[in-house]
């Protein structure tokens, strides 16, 4: 009997039971959907997180103030201490725009090409002509943020750094807070206020996009001293910008801006440091290596079901055998072999698993256009060929107990079967 008439026989057999075959390929289908579909998922994670870290740049370090519970620094915060670092505790001090300023020493910092202070507030309304919107994020802070934070002006103009001399009331707003404020009207030139403090937008950002639930482009920059006299006050800083003068002056950088650092807070003899730096190319390799780790995860939590549904594949084959035991004991009395028998019971089990297999593809292609959790799924196609693999594999590995035991059937005992 050759591999067509087998083919053959195996479809009529399925054509014979329409709705058992549908609720097989079912279990299949879910499965491979499934394995697909989370591992878009992470894999999209994986990319928005990335490209958030990205997008300050490899030559980019971040300073942040780093306080954990112990001695009472000024303002009453505790003690600070580098994540994982040891040593006796310090008092605590908060970065300053006089930290900033040593730091862009280039005496004292050599490998620094720009410094840029930080503060920010949230939750502030900004309104225009009846028009209003909470910000997401006001960031305060100097020129030089916009090229270290990788963010360009589409239209219009940065402020400059007279503009933060003279504390001038300028704002680059994002595209979210131009659109919810002025709609198709060009903002730039026009008056915002914000919190009662009128603004003048001389630019809007590039549009850079929501990154998982964070909305990057829900964003106002304006000039330090501006914010500060204005709507923060003149406290500590948030964070400092810096940027190093090339990627492969990075580890210089860090260690001159923890020198610097060190020397201004008095940190000697072994103590923790009250202050973080954050270095964005080895986060960005430490951060894709746990999405990594996610993604494989979400995928094998998938990857049960499959095996599910090729457990239903070996039920479901089970049953089919013990239905048509006269009919396989008919062909065996007319002289068809045990490989004739063997083969249509594995072709049936392998096209369910296929169908199944090549419908979850399609419902996991149809599924990533949409927004899932928050996070845009992007189609591993690895993955894809994985699951089909996979799915094909479980017809043959779930369908061979059942077709073993179709083949071993002897013929009189299948006749006289009732």
């Amino acid at each position: 009997m050759s591999a067509v008439e087998i083919l053959r026989f195996a479809l009529r057999g399925l054509l014979a039971n329409k709705l058992r075959s549908a609720l097989t390929m079912l279990g299949i289908m879910i499965g491979v959907a499934a394995v697909i579909l989370l591992v878009a998922v992470g894999q999209g994670t994986s990319d928005a997180i990335t490209s958030n870290i990205a997008r300050l740049g490899s030559n980019t370090l971040t300073v942040t103030p780093s306080f954990t519970g112990g001695m009472r620094g000024p303002g009453g915060f505790g003690g600070a201490g580098r994540a994982g670092a040891t040593g006796p505790r310090t008092q605590a001090k908060r970065l300053s725009l006089a930290d900033a300023r040593a730091l862009a020493d280039a005496s004292a910092a050599p490998s620094v090409k720009t410094v840029s202070p930080v503060v920010t507030a949230a939750a502030l309304t900004a309104t225009y002509e009846g028009a209003s919107h909470t910000i997401g994020r006001l960031v305060g802070t100097y020129p030089s943020y916009f090229e270290a934070s990788n963010r360009p002006v589409a239209r219009g103009s940065y402020f400059v750094n007279d503009d933060v001399l003279a504390s001038r009331k300028l704002a680059v707003i994002g595209t979210t807070v131009a659109g919810a404020l002025f709609g198709e009207v060009d903002p730039v030139g026009r008056q915002i206020t914000i919190s009662g403090v009128p603004f003048t937008v001389v630019g809007v950002l590039k549009e850079t996009g929501t990154q998982g639930v964070q909305d990057a482009d829900d964003i106002v920059i304006a000039p330090l001293p501006a914010v500060q006299q204005s709507l923060t006050g003149f406290g500590p800083l948030g964070q400092i910008l810096v940027q190093a003068k090339s990627a492969d002056a990075v580890d210089s950088a860090q260690q001159e801006i923890a020198q610097v650092l060190n020397e201004r807070h008095g940190i000697t003899n072994g103590a923790t440091p009250d202050y973080r730096i954050l270095n964005q190319a080895a986060l960005q390799e430490t951060v894709s290596e746990a999405a990594n780790t996610f993604t494989v995860l979400l995928g094998a939590v998938a990857a049960i079901s499959l095996i599910v549904g090729g457990i239903g594949i070996t039920n479901i084959m089970l049953v089919t055998v013990t239905e048509r035991t006269r009919e396989i004991g008919i062909r065996k009395a007319i002289g068809a072999p045990n490989r004739a028998i063997l083969g249509q019971f594995l072709a049936e089990a392998t096209v369910l698993s296929l169908l199944g297999g090549l419908l979850g593809v399609a419902v996991a292609v149809i599924g990533a256009q949409f927004t899932i959790a928050g996070v845009k799924p992007v189609i591993v196609p690895g993955s894809i060929v994985l699951a089909l693999g996979v799915s094909v594999a479980i017809g043959l590995f779930f369908g061979a107990y059942p077709a073993g035991r179709a083949a071993r059937l002897r013929p009189i005992e299948a006749l006289r079967f009732e």
